[in-house]
């Protein structure tokens, strides 16, 4: 893409509105903010288009947004009469510009000819993937950027089915956006119009009844909250998003009487005032409700993403008097394990049960599905390939979904939705605090049994940002090396094998013997090492970022967290060493 003509034409062009067109004028002479602005056209990644709200094919705007549902409205009706006919269901969040976005996508649909539900109120991701599926319409659309930062904004595409859109569908859409070369041929229209033709309706309260009763139904123990529900106290925080009125609407409704939510981070907020990252995984989003647990002795403090599909928690120890973060990797398994027990005890879980989670994961999740007896599925990283394998499931008559996470702070439990759902990990994880408390334990009690029970599993993250033209250069360079220059040992561990997901290959690296890894291709390479450690490498698919995910198995908790310290700090020298 030539940016300078692109970046001319946006400035002059009658198409463009006169503020997108004062915003640009505004960086002339500012070369390289220009490239990036204009250096490429937003792309597809594992949850569809993300990027910086501003003008620019880089940026998130009507036009990139618009240009981006054409694409989607050329492959609905490619899919014939009946898939026009179903139409698309639209949600959003609370980020800026998320009025404008919805219209956008809504009234671009509709001048195609295709029906639109809409939501008018804030709606979580799960709370639209259960729409899709309820309403039956072809497809969904998320206006949403999910924990990225407050200059961010973006666009989940849905399928049928529920989940994020795969492959046909995914490259299909993809193609039909790429395929528009001059965005003044994208087609739109007015609320009036297309509310007058039929293809514009509002939906709501419906939905929501529905999905909470949905929600309430992955209840395994209500016995437990009876007994329990004076005694535990829940502090919550939506952080500016989605959650607030369904998670504690959810709480209520199942009997839980303490439920205090964070004054400061109640109401929505596209600007997000009190973080600088509204992201569920950062101690600072956890400030303001940790001091607010403290100071009313909660025995647990929960907060939610913009969109509400990630949950992030800290759990009190009453030994140490001391709050402690769970990672994504100990929640989704403290879950699993939870729900997993109860249906054992209660005869519920199928000779085909299944367990499933992505390849970058913990491996105490491996542990738990083995311990009853259920299978372990892996699948990419993304959550809509595990809503692929529960569709598998369906259609093939075969396998049974019990349970579904992956370590970015989300899981699944049920099938009404097909995609993670922090409304209902929130609500299990209550119940799950409420059953322990019979046993006079905490929900950090049941974690270190867990550990006990199947091993110090110990799981971490880092990443590196690496933005623009250059970054996406240097990402690439990086998996490059690794992909042609497999490391003999990472931290001490030698590696046992090396799995190439572009490639399709598992190498032995002993015998030099390769098998297929049995995944669609992608850009990831991962380490199985010895000891139970691992380390996996790949471009995040959201943000310009390059991740190394990594665990090792320790004896204790203080042996397992200084091990994966240590294989942290050696998977960044061998990354420095490539910079």
């Amino acid at each position: 893409m030539d940016f300078r003509a692109e970046y001319e034409k946006w400035c002059t062009d009658p198409y463009f509105d006169e503020a997108t067109k004062a915003e640009l004028k505004a960086i002339a002479g500012d070369d390289k903010e220009i490239e990036d602005r204009f250096y490429r056209t937003l792309e597809f990644g594992t949850a569809g288009l993300r990027g910086v709200i501003g003008a620019g094919t880089n940026r998130m705007n009507i036009y990139t947004v618009r240009q981006a549902t054409q694409g989607l409205a050329n492959y609905i009706l490619s899919q014939g009469e009946d898939a026009v006919k179903r139409g698309v269901a639209i949600a959003h969040d609370s980020r800026n510009m998320h009025d404008e976005f919805t219209d956008a996508t809504a009234l671009c649909l509709a001048a195609n000819g295709i029906k639109t539900y809409v939501f008018p109120q804030l709606a979580p991701v799960p709370e639209l993937s259960y729409a899709v599926r309820t309403l039956g319409t072809i497809a969904g659309v998320v206006i949403t950027a999910s924990h990225n930062p407050r200059e961010y904004n973006g666009y989940k595409v849905y399928w049928e089915d529920g989940a994020q859109f795969t492959p046909p569908h995914d490259k299909g859409v993809t193609e039909e956006v790429l395929a528009i070369e001059d965005l003044s041929t994208v087609k739109t229209t007015t609320v009036e119009e297309a509310v007058k033709a039929g293809k514009y309706q509002i939906i709501g309260a419906e939905i929501d009844d529905k999905y909470i009763a949905q929600v309430k139904a992955q209840v395994v123990n209500q016995d437990a909250i009876d007994k329990m529900q004076d005694s535990i106290k829940i502090v919550y925080t939506p952080l500016h998003g989605t959650g607030n009125i369904p998670v504690r609407r959810a709480l209520k409704e199942i009997g839980f009487t303490h439920v205090t939510v964070v004054p400061e981070q109640e109401l929505p907020d596209g600007d997000f005032p009190t973080v600088s990252y509204p992201n569920p995984e950062s101690k600072e989003a956890f400030e303001l409700g940790l001091k607010l647990a403290k100071e009313q002795d909660a025995d647990l403090v929960l907060a939610t993403d913009p969109d509400a599909d990630r949950l992030g928690v800290y759990v009190k120890d009453t030994k140490s008097g001391e709050y402690i973060p769970l990672t994504g990797n100990m929640s989704g398994s403290l879950l699993c394990e939870y729900v997993l027990s109860q249906k054992k005890a209660r005869n519920l879980i199928p000779a085909d049960g299944q367990v499933v989670k992505s390849i970058v994961s913990t491996n105490l999740i491996d542990e738990v599905a083995k311990a009853y007896g259920v299978e372990l599925v892996e699948v990419l990283t993304g959550f809509k390939w595990i809503g692929q394998q529960i569709l598998k499931n369906e259609r093939t008559g075969k396998g049974t979904y019990l349970f579904g996470m992956e370590e970015s702070y989300g899981c699944l439990i049920g099938t009404y939705a097909r995609d993670k759902d922090a409304v209902s990990a929130t609500v299990a994880l209550c119940e799950a605090a409420a059953y322990y408390k019979t046993k006079n334990m905490t929900l950090w009690d049941a974690m270190i049994d867990m550990y006990e029970k199947y091993g110090y599993c110990i799981d971490a993250v880092k990443s590196i940002g690496l933005s623009g033209i250059e970054g996406l250069a240097k990402i690439q360079s990086i998996m490059d090396y690794l992909r042609n220059n497999t490391p003999a040992e990472i931290g001490g561990y030698k590696v046992v094998s090396a799995r190439d997901y572009k490639l399709d290959t598992i190498k032995d690296m002993a015998t030099g013997k390769v098998k297929p890894t049995g995944l669609p291709s992608s850009n990831v390479l991962y380490y199985d090492m010895e000891g139970g450690a691992w380390v996996c490498v790949r471009p995040s698919g959201t943000e310009p970022k390059i991740k190394f995910y990594y665990g090792v198995k320790g004896t204790s908790l203080e042996d397992g967290q200084k091990k994966s310290e240590e294989l942290g700090d050696a998977v960044m020298a061998m990354v420095d060493k490539l910079m």
